[in-house]
């Protein structure tokens, strides 16, 4: 079985701080995994060493069994990689389809020739509208990204996310700033994601991390700490009082 995400001894020093740490890690096909940890845990790190943002200082990062570690960004997005940022980045004066329908033609290469052929606008079209109607947000099509809830929002940047087709998608804190009663629309939309596309969450809403993963990774310090399911990480003394506990909320 090819692993489509591993990453061996994987390291980023910024001088003397390390920030990760030695990190073995491994995204089964088809997984819905989840990657927790303090604020300062090194998170949002790791994910930025998986695509691309910013080069590590040691170790190596494979996918699908090829070595991805010197590849471009934009290679690793062609390779099927895809990812959400923490804080959204969306065209707010454009519509959500035509925010989606940017993705897509970015993927197809048809972003300079879109116009040219009556038909390709009913394709993209058409594909624009599936996305939407998978995800049950086909009713947010034609408005503005500005007159969007910020749970909306974020829901929108998902959509864009898989509208470059990925076999790999990292979710960076999809609840962040989402309002309570937002984030369950989230929680359904994550459910409803396609099972082929194997899922690594970064989340503090714990809630949500629950229910979406059947595995999670405790991430300290830039090291892991322990990964398990579910039962294990709610039952770990170490869990409790570093992460669940009173010190971290």
């Amino acid at each position: 079985m090819t692993i489509p995400l591993q990453t061996v001894g994987l390291t980023k020093n910024y001088g003397g701080l390390c920030v990760t740490d030695a990190v073995d890690f491994s995204l089964e096909p088809g997984a819905r995994h989840a990657l927790i940890g303090p604020n300062g845990a090194g998170k949002t790190t790791f994910v930025n060493l998986i695509t691309g943002v910013i080069p590590p200082t040691s170790g190596e990062i494979r996918s699908f069994g090829r070595d991805i570690t010197n590849m471009a960004p934009r290679q690793r997005v062609k390779h099927g990689i895809a990812r959400t940022f923490q804080i959204n980045s969306l065209f707010p004066q454009l519509t959500t389809a035509e925010n989606v329908a940017l993705a897509i033609t970015e993927r197809t290469g048809a972003a300079s020739r879109m116009f040219s052929r009556v038909e390709r606008d009913a394709e993209l079209e058409r594909e624009t509208v599936t996305l939407l109607e998978d995800l049950s947000i086909l009713d947010m099509a034609n408005k503005r990204i500005a007159g969007l809830a910020y749970g909306q929002r974020r829901m929108v940047e998902i959509a864009i996310a898989l509208a470059v087709k990925p076999q790999i998608l990292l979710l960076d804190e999809p609840a962040a700033g989402v309002p309570t009663n937002e984030s369950r629309a989230i929680i359904e939309l994550l459910e409803r994601l396609p099972s082929h596309i194997s899922i690594l969450l970064i989340e503090h809403d714990m809630d949500l991390v629950f229910r979406f993963a059947n595995k999670i990774t405790v991430l300290v310090e830039g090291h892991v700490l322990l990964e398990g399911d579910c039962a294990q990480i709610r039952s770990d003394a170490r869990v409790k009082e570093i992460y669940l506990g009173r010190r971290h909320g």
